[in-house]
């Protein structure tokens, strides 16, 4: 006769039983029979709530995919022979994407003539790695592409610590008040 170790509503042992007297118990119960390990022998069944147990498995997968942290990568271009305020500017947005935890592709664009000098759009690039060196590392160093030089700039922080950190300083704003 096919046996089951099974075990109660509230995680106890109730023992090995055959199978129609576990399905009596679930029955009185009113409870449903749930093969937990198929592989074990003899095999594992637990008296639970099946409908409860789903609900609240798909809830805390909810929950996981909520607190989850996609990773964006965002571009910003640049040319070679560019101002230096406009420098700046472009590097103030780099700084910020960093700091939001987020991957910065840095393109440059080179057009005709400039395309014979491509050391001045990667001594650019390397001005750019050193100069937000403290928020991100350089992910993929700086390859030419046709009339493009691009390279990748990975944040140190993870995106998730530093919407943790956004949190907790706009928590910090709210309880000092308005100036």
């Amino acid at each position: 006769m096919p046996e089951v170790r099974l075990v109660g509503p509230n995680g106890e042992q109730v023992g090995i039983v055959p199978i129609a007297k576990a399905l009596e118990l679930a029955r009185e119960s009113d409870l449903d029979l749930v093969e937990v390990a198929p592989t074990a022998r003899p095999p594992v069944a637990k008296l639970m709530d099946y409908g409860k147990f789903k609900y609240e498995s798909a809830m805390k997968a909810r929950e996981a995919r909520k607190n989850q942290a996609h990773t964006i990568i965002k571009e910003i271009k640049l040319r070679p022979k560019i101002d230096p305020h406009d420098y700046e500017t472009k590097k103030g947005h780099v700084v910020r994407f960093l700091k939001a935890g987020d991957k910065v592709k840095v393109t440059i664009m080179f057009r005709g003539r400039e395309q014979s000098r491509p050391e001045l759009g990667f001594r650019l690039l390397q001005r750019l790695a050193d100069d937000v060196e403290e928020l991100g590392f350089v992910e993929s160093r700086p390859k030419q592409d046709g009339r493009n030089m691009i390279m990748v700039l990975g944040p140190h922080k993870k995106k998730a610590e530093a919407k943790a950190e956004r949190a907790a300083s706009r928590e910090q704003d709210a309880a000092t008040g308005p100036a």
